[in-house]
């Protein structure tokens, strides 16, 4: 049974050539960077502490004229204070603008994000993975958008 999402509702996918966990987390640092740029509350979705540490180190290098107040979080029950959030749980739809999911699983409530973005590295269990999140996508009634950066 398909789940109305909000109308302006907007998930992609983001398959990138590289199959590096480095080349995955620059690409959600710099699309982070984009969405807080544009006003966006933005959660990013870690798999584990050893991600979001290296997450953290990574918007920290994203350049000398980049600097991004953040909090990382175990979970988002409470608003965070700070526009961006590295996540270690379910992100709550109310908080955030944007959710990019670095996480193995895909949030339960996926389709109420305003947007939502999926990045897969070229990596086999990764694409597996981000094939499974297209999967949950589609049950709920929400057809992605895929970029799929491997093709240029």
């Amino acid at each position: 049974m398909a789940t109305e999402q909000p109308q302006t509702a907007r998930h992609w996918f983001y398959l990138l050539p590289h199959a590096s966990a480095e080349a995955r987390l620059l690409y959600a640092a710099r699309l982070a960077e984009k969405a807080w740029q544009q006003g966006d509350r933005v959660c990013l979705t870690c798999g584990d502490d050893e991600q979001l540490e290296a997450l953290d180190l990574q918007l920290w290098d994203l350049g000398p004229d980049s600097f991004l107040p953040r909090r990382a979080l175990q979970n988002s029950g409470n608003a965070c204070p700070e526009r961006l959030a590295l996540l270690r749980g379910e992100p709550e739809p109310g908080h955030w603008d944007t959710v990019i999911v670095l996480a193995p699983d895909l949030p339960a409530n996926a389709h109420q994000f305003k947007r939502l973005a999926l990045i897969a590295s070229s990596d086999p269990a990764v694409l597996s993975q981000a094939r499974a999140h297209f999967r949950q996508l589609r049950t709920l009634g929400i057809e992605a958008q895929v970029h799929d950066m491997r093709q240029r």
